[in-house]
C-alpha cells in the first residue's frame, strides 16, 4: 500500500511538471487607443490567466495617436490589431492583405451629442455639428444619405467638449462610452443619438489579422478569440481584475470614466447585444458586412467592383460561441 501511494504521488508530480512545462504560443495584439474600459475584455483575459488557459502567451499592447496599428500589422510586427470595418474595407481596396476575424462591438459606439431640448435626430438637419476629418469618410456620408444632412452643417471637431459647452446651438460627435461623461461632468445633461440604433451598420473594436496569419496560425487565432470572448464575459460580470491592468497601462484613466464606459456598454448592448446575444460574444454575420459594404459603395467610399467578402472571414469565430 505504501508503495502504491508513492507511485500515485510520483505520477501526480509528473503530470504537474508536464503541465507546468507547457510551451505557450506567443501572440501579439494591439488596441486602437490608450487602455480603457472599451478594451476591458482583453485585459481581463490577461489578468485572469484565460489566455494561458488556452495555451497562449498573449502580449496586449496599448495603442495611441502615434501608433499606426494597421501598418504594423501589414509589416508583420503584430499578429492581430483592433480595427474597424470601414478602415478594413478601404485597406482591402488598396491591396493590403488583411481581414477581420471577429467583432467585439456589435454596435459602433459613435454618437451625435446635442443639448437638452433636441427631441429627435431629424431636428439636427441644417444645424451645426462638429465632426473630425476622419468622419468625413465614415458616418457623415451615412447621415447625408439617411437624414438629408449637408456639408454646410459641418464644423471642425477639436476633440474637446469645450466648444460644445460654449455654444448651445452646436452638436458634436463622440463615443457613447466617453464624451457624454465629460459633458455630464461639466453640468450638462446631453441628448445622445447612437447612430447604430438608427441603422449605421459597421461593427467596431474588431480583431484584424493578415491573410498569412489566418492561413498559417488559424488555430492560435481561434484560441485567442475564445479566450477574449471569455474575458469579455468575465469583465462585464466583475471588471476589477481587468481594470487593475487598465489603470496600470494608463494611469491617467479616471475610475469614474471606467465605470461610465462599462455602464454604457451594458446599457446599449455594445458587446452582448444584437447577434451576440444568440450566437456568442465577438460574432459576425455576412448580412451585417453586406450592409456596411452596400452603404460604402452607395456613398462612393468603395468602388462598385470591390469584393467585400474578401475583407473578413467567419471561419474562426463561428465555433467560439461564448454566450453572454
Amino acid at each position: 500500500m505504501y508503495r502504491l501511494r508513492i507511485l500515485v504521488a510520483l505520477a501526480a508530480f509528473a503530470l504537474s511538471a508536464s503541465a507546468g512545462a507547457q510551451t505557450l504560443t506567443k501572440i501579439s495584439f494591439a488596441t486602437n487607443w490608450f487602455a480603457q474600459a472599451e478594451h476591458g475584455g482583453f485585459y481581463q483575459a490577461l489578468a485572469e490567466g484565460i489566455y494561458k488557459k488556452h495555451g497562449l502567451d498573449a502580449d496586449i499592447r496599448m495603442g495611441g495617436p502615434q501608433v499606426n496599428g494597421m501598418q504594423l500589422l501589414a509589416a508583420g510586427a503584430l499578429d492581430l490589431f483592433m480595427g474597424y470595418d470601414i478602415q478594413n474595407l478601404s485597406a482591402l481596396e488598396q491591396g493590403v492583405p488583411v481581414m477581420t476575424v471577429a467583432a467585439v462591438f456589435q454596435k459602433d459606439p459613435v454618437v451625435i451629442i446635442s443639448h437638452p431640448g433636441v427631441a429627435t435626430i431629424e431636428e439636427l438637419k441644417g444645424k451645426p455639428i462638429a465632426i473630425s476629418s476622419a468622419s468625413h469618410t465614415t458616418f457623415w456620408p451615412w447621415l447625408v444619405a439617411r437624414f438629408g444632412f449637408n456639408d454646410g452643417q459641418k464644423r471642425p471637431y477639436s476633440f474637446s467638449v469645450q466648444p460644445f459647452l460654449a455654444d448651445r446651438a452646436l452638436s458634436m460627435q463622440g463615443y457613447v462610452t466617453s464624451e457624454p461623461y465629460s459633458v455630464e461632468k461639466a453640468g450638462v445633461k446631453p441628448v445622445i443619438f447612437l447612430l447604430a440604433d438608427y441603422g449605421y451598420p459597421p461593427y467596431a473594436q474588431t480583431v484584424v489579422a493578415t491573410r498569412d496569419t489566418v492561413a498559417k496560425r488559424g488555430d492560435a487565432v481561434k484560441r485567442f478569440l475564445r479566450a477574449t470572448a471569455e474575458g469579455w464575459k468575465s469583465y462585464l460580470a466583475n471588471p476589477a481584475p481587468g481594470n487593475a491592468l487598465i489603470r496600470k497601462a494608463n494611469p491617467q484613466m479616471e475610475d469614474a470614466l471606467i465605470v461610465h464606459g462599462i455602464t454604457r456598454m451594458k446599457q446599449y448592448g455594445l458587446v452582448t447585444g444584437g447577434d451576440a446575444a444568440k450566437q456568442g460574444i465577438l460574432t459576425m454575420t455576412d448580412a451585417r458586412w453586406k450592409l456596411t459594404c452596400d452603404f460604402m459603395k452607395g456613398s462612393n467610399l468603395l468602388k462598385p467592383q470591390t469584393d467585400c467578402r474578401q475583407a473578413y472571414t467567419l471561419d474562426l469565430i463561428k465555433d467560439v460561441r461564448v454566450l453572454p
